[in-house]
């Protein structure tokens, strides 16, 4: 099925291959993707900053439409962008004195649309298997 951004998405075999199998002696590498893998979730954990995110998936939002969206005030909004770019999980484009942010790239689109689609599943899909 192709992501919200509509290109095909990885399937899960390659995407779990390119997944660390294991850490040597359980110490963290400088090379190790779980740490900032981890902190980009936890960004995203916070409801109020996912729904920012998901507003920008759509296309470009500024920030008082964003704000206005969703019912909060244009500078909580702004506190929580400025966290996003940080983390490269939104970018920001600016036009004249008007600044729009909108997701990063298809990664977190595709991300986001294959949880969003994973929440929707029928509870009953996953039913205990006695093997």
């Amino acid at each position: 099925m192709p992501s919200a951004m509509g290109s095909s998405p990885v399937s899960s075999t390659a995407a779990a291959s390119a997944l660390p199998l294991s850490l040597t002696d359980g110490q963290e590498s400088a090379a190790d993707p779980v740490v900032p893998l981890a902190e980009l979730f936890r960004l995203l954990g916070d409801p109020t900053r996912l729904r920012i995110v998901l507003a920008c998936v759509g296309g470009r939002r500024a920030v008082g439409a964003i704000a206005e969206g969703l019912g909060l005030s244009p500078s909580l909004v702004s506190h929580h962008l400025r966290r996003l770019r940080a983390a490269r999980i939104v970018r920001a484009e600016r036009q004249g004195k008007q600044v729009f942010y909108r997701a990063a790239d298809s990664h977190i689109s595709a991300m986001l649309a294959g949880m969003l689609e994973h929440v929707a599943e029928p509870v009953d899909d996953y039913s205990l298997d006695p093997s």
